[in-house]
């Protein structure tokens, strides 16, 4: 199918598939990573495919779609509030990206570029700010505090883990590519609200 929505988490993937598809079909479950065929109310078939956690996997995931005749691609996910008057539960869509993770830097030496049709698009259907997601490496990071601060500095909004390398990909292979996020943390806490996670990770899909 040309168009796909790309959560990160498998367990998103599920409930994406039961929300949105009619009689939803298991695709692919090589690696943990879940995907779902079937077809929505309007008549589309959209597959949904999980990348799970980090920018290598999203780039696999991405890659092999693309070959598999994918021409434009969601990333449907989580981010943290970088102190930008974003709260938990707020959708965001990203307008720009910056890549902090060696996948995104693997593929290019420039930013990667969300797809600006999609991306309008995105941000015209759903109540969403447009922000400057960064995206890194590492989950638990120890010097978080500081690293946020300097991303807030340069430009950011929130921070991710999939978006750049998403973005990345989709560049290199020709596919428009965009993402779609729900805040789920902010820069202080210690973890995510699953509940406020899964509410709005389901809106977005």
């Amino acid at each position: 199918a040309a168009d796909v929505l790309l959560p990160g988490d498998p367990g998103v993937a599920l409930a994406l598939a039961q929300e949105l598809l009619d009689r939803p079909r298991m695709a692919n479950h090589s690696h943990g990573l879940w995907g779902y065929s079937g077809r929505t109310a309007t008549g589309h078939e959209p597959p949904i495919q999980a990348t799970r956690i980090g920018g290598p996997s999203a780039v696999v995931v991405v890659t092999e779609l693309a070959a598999h005749g994918a021409r434009r691609a969601v990333r449907i996910g989580g981010c943290v509030a970088l102190g930008t008057g974003l709260g938990t539960g707020d959708l965001v869509v990203a307008g720009a990206a910056m890549g902090a993770d060696g996948a995104s830097a693997a593929l290019s030496e420039r930013a990667p570029e969300p797809d600006p049709a999609l991306t309008a698009a995105l941000a015209d259907t759903a109540p969403a700010r447009l922000v400057t997601v960064v995206s890194s490496d590492l989950f638990h990071d120890p010097h978080r505090t500081e690293r946020h601060a300097r991303w807030r500095d340069a430009g950011a909004a929130v921070a991710d883990l999939e978006t750049a390398a998403v973005l990345a990909a989709g560049n290199r292979l020709g596919l428009a590519c965009a993402a779609a996020l729900v805040v789920v943390a902010e820069t202080a806490d210690v973890g995510w609200d699953e509940e406020a996670a899964e509410r709005g990770l389901l809106h977005l899909g």
